[in-house]
């Protein structure tokens, strides 16, 4: 694999991700599938959970993926859990940090130090339904589309620059739970294709927070109602 420009501006060979999670790691999971399938020019090297007992941690070590657990029942703040955090972290290298159901608010100090470099997928159309039960939000005021979005992460939480989004429509019926079944098979489609524009360098954060994608001119993945409906 040939050497890339990582976000840090240092030449070096495969992008270096780590991942963050709190549970069982789905999108972890699609993401370092994604990555072996398809030989990006990357190498997951951690998964990090914020409960010893994430079961997404078994099943990354399944697949000879370095494994730890900061768990932040066993600090006094949240400052003092992300401090700990940062250090597990660093001591993998990462190019990017790649937040994938990792379900703790993170403290602006943390967003500054892996600012350019600290990415979420986040159930929701944004800036519409930050935070959570998004699908429960949606559902509320009665969207005809819900979907999810891939963003850089900034000290305000849910409102990041927007890197892709995936729609997924509602249909009647739905409740929070098969709305959500719906929009994860999208989660998994979108949250990869992303990871792998940052694993070849072409992921572009602009002065003014507009992100540009080389050679990408559309970033929205749809999936067609009549799709959805054979689903159902």
């Amino acid at each position: 694999m040939s050497a890339i420009i990582s976000a840090s501006g240092r030449r070096r060979g495969p992008a270096r991700f780590v991942i963050l999670i709190s549970g069982r790691g789905s999108n972890m999971q699609a993401l370092v599938q994604a990555c072996a399938a398809e030989a990006w020019p990357a190498e997951i090297a951690a998964v990090i959970a914020s409960r010893a007992d994430a079961e997404g941690l078994a099943w990354a070590a399944g697949q000879g993926i370095a494994t730890a657990a900061v768990a932040h029942r066993d600090y006094p703040s949240r400052e003092a859990f992300d401090a700990a955090l940062a250090e597990r972290i660093d001591a993998y290298d990462p190019d990017w940090v790649l937040l994938a159901g990792f379900m703790r608010v993170l403290t602006p100090g943390f967003v500054q130090r892996y600012a350019g470099r600290l990415v979420n997928i986040h159930p929701s159309l944004l800036p519409a339904f930050p935070g959570l039960h998004t699908h429960a939000q949606a559902l509320a005021v009665g969207v005809q589309a819900h979907g999810c979005t891939v963003h850089y992460v900034t000290p305000v939480l849910d409102h990041g620059p927007i890197i892709a989004q995936g729609v997924v429509p509602v249909l009647a019926g739905d409740t929070p739970e098969s709305l959500a079944a719906r929009l994860l098979g999208m989660e998994h489609r979108v949250y990869p294709q992303v990871a792998r524009w940052l694993a070849e360098g072409r992921v572009r954060l602009g002065a003014d927070q507009r992100v540009e994608v080389e050679g990408v001119a559309q970033r929205l993945f749809a999936m067609q109602k009549e799709t959805a409906d054979e689903r159902e």
